[in-house]
Parts: C-alpha cells; sequence; structure tokens
C-alpha cells in the first residue's frame, strides 16, 4: 500500500498543473482505467480462487475484496493513473499537446 501511495501521490497533485489540463480528460481517464480493472480484477479474482497464486498475509493489509487484497486492486487504479499521467506530461512536455 506504501508503495502505491508514493507512485500516486505526484501524478495526483500534478495533474492539476493548470498548463496540462489532465484534469479535463477525466471520461477518458476513467473509461480507461476501468476496462484495466474489470480485465485485470477478474483475472486475479479467478487466479486466487484456482489457487494459481496467493498473498502473504504479513505483506498485505487484511482488508479484502472477492478474497483479493485491497491493494491488488488499487494497483490497477494507481498505476494506470501514473502511467497516462505520464504519458500525457511527457507529449505536454514534448510539445505535442498545446
Amino acid at each position: 500500500m506504501y508503495v502505491l501511495i508514493i507512485s500516486g501521490i505526484i501524478p495526483v497533485i500534478a495533474s492539476f498543473w493548470p498548463p496540462l489540463r489532465f484534469y479535463q480528460n477525466t471520461k477518458a481517464l476513467l473509461c480507461s482505467i476501468a476496462l484495466i480493472v474489470i480485465l485485470f480484477w477478474l483475472w486475479d479474482v479467478a487466479a486466487i480462487y484456482r489457487g494459481h497464486w496467493w498473498f502473504n498475509p504479513e505483506g498485505v493489509w487484511q482488508a479484502r475484496i472477492f478474497n483479493m487484497p485491497v491493494e491488488e486492486g488499487l494497483f490497477f487504479v494507481v498505476i494506470p493513473f501514473c502511467c497516462i499521467f505520464t504519458w500525457e506530461a511527457v507529449n505536454y512536455l514534448g510539445g505535442k499537446r498545446s
């Protein structure tokens, strides 16, 4: 969870930087992240139920959704957000977007 917080805090704060205007693309961002969450969350839940992998209780919080640690589910939201934000920031700073 701490890695997710550290990874996501700067992109979340910087997404409100006025010249970048990242916050104006909310619909596209949510659709993109929702697709990732649906596909990979279902895949993870199925793999856990089949016993293909598990999570060490000492390494994750006890909170679970469909027998999957909350951190694993949030990974599919935070990391795609960071990736999309980085892509948009690089495009903006590289002059591809006005």
